[in-house]
């Protein structure tokens, strides 16, 4: 037997004053995002922005539905979005900002398994990284340089016989 551990970096900033311009201004969208947020279900609000190599910034909200499988998460309305609107362009990064109604987050949300197999497949398909921002309300800031970072062994097209 043969074992392998599999792990990744994870930057933490006490504050996104130590991140760059750049950086900075996709997570304030997020932000801005997530306080449009539709979540009276949850109660979680989430905002989620896309950057694109264009320099465009997509973003996208949790929008949730009565019928819960209905709904959809904020990153995967801003990364659909932005395949819809600018295809072929490649994804450079996506800061998520999350906040609860009931109580304040001080730990960035990651996100979901579901979320995350929609985004690595974007990040398989262009063929580069796509870096995450994560932030709570307060509280620091949580970096890493790929998707396939917190989605190991991911699924792929490959195992449905594409090359």
């Amino acid at each position: 037997m043969k074992k392998q551990q599999l792990g990744f970096e994870l930057s933490i900033f006490d504050t996104s004053d130590e991140l760059s311009k750049e950086e900075k201004k996709v997570l304030e969208a997020a932000e801005a995002a997530r306080n449009n947020a539709y979540a009276p279900y949850s109660n979680f609000y989430v905002g989620a922005a896309v950057l694109l190599e264009n320099g465009e910034i997509i973003i996208g909200n949790n929008q949730e539905n009565a019928s819960y499988p209905s709904g959809l998460c904020a990153e995967r309305v801003a990364v659909f979005q932005a395949g819809a609107q600018f295809p072929g362009v490649t994804i450079v990064s996506i800061a998520i900002s999350a906040a609860a109604k009931e109580h304040l987050l001080d730990v960035p949300a990651a996100p979901c398994g579901n979320c995350r197999q929609s985004i690595i497949e974007y990040e398989q398909r262009q063929k580069k990284p796509i870096a995450l921002l994560m932030k709570a309300e307060k509280g620091p800031v949580y970096a890493c340089s790929s998707v396939a970072d917190i989605l190991p062994l991911a699924f792929s097209s490959s195992f449905l016989g594409d090359s």
